[in-house]
């Protein structure tokens, strides 16, 4: 299945027919088909790169200076590409968003917005171990007890703990397309996807 680059742009509100959308703009500038190759029958491999830079390390400056290609920061690899998208692809040097021209529904891949390390009331939206009096002192957003008592004598794997909030690879399925720009090369889908502004997301068609 083919997947293209794309960028976060923002969140509007979209009229259509006098109906309002939540619309997310996605801005996707041509993908750079770096190299196919053909594995076995019927079976190919494509690698993709999007945004051009200048600085790159040498193992990345050897690969595309092997390709005789510009200076790429996000590449993606593709395996087991179909006959059907080998023939799309042939004899193109990108990928734009003409792919998704007659698509209704996608599926974005990114990283949600990351939040640091976090507390047991942000995190799981515990309540805390009860009020100020009888003593209690900075106890007011603990966890609390973790313990297990004598037997087992040890704490439970997948307890709900302090730790690491966000940033996590998430997939939003079938998302509808309400209009695509060519010109501007802009992605208009329906409702919220993962990340933060400019941030990079996978876009493939839904199964």
């Amino acid at each position: 299945m083919i997947k293209i680059f794309g960028e976060k742009i923002k969140m509007i509100t979209l009229f259509i027919n006098k109906k309002k959308y939540p619309c997310t703009i996605i801005k996707s500038s041509p993908n750079k088909i770096i190299f196919i190759k053909k594995i076995n029958k019927g079976n190919y491999k494509l690698l993709l790169g999007y945004k051009k830079i200048k600085k790159i390390n040498k193992p990345l400056s050897g690969l595309f200076s092997k390709y005789k290609t510009d200076n790429y920061k996000k590449l993606i690899e593709i395996n087991n590409l179909s006959n059907e998208d080998f023939k799309f692809l042939k004899n193109k040097k990108f990928i734009d968003l003409n792919y998704f021209n007659k698509i209704k529904f996608i599926d974005i891949v990114g990283n949600s917005i990351g939040k640091g390390f976090q507390g047991v009331v942000k995190r799981y939206n515990f309540s805390g171990v009860g009020g100020k009096t009888h003593g209690q002192h900075n106890r007011l957003r603990s966890p609390g007890s973790i313990g297990a008592g004598s037997s087992p004598s040890r704490v439970f794997k997948g307890l709900k703990m302090a730790g690491r909030m966000g940033n996590k690879r998430i997939t939003i399925k079938k998302i509808k397309i309400l209009d695509i720009d060519y010109k501007k090369n802009l992605l208009l889908i329906k409702g919220s996807i993962p990340g933060k502004k400019n941030n990079f997301l996978i876009i493939r068609k839904w199964k």
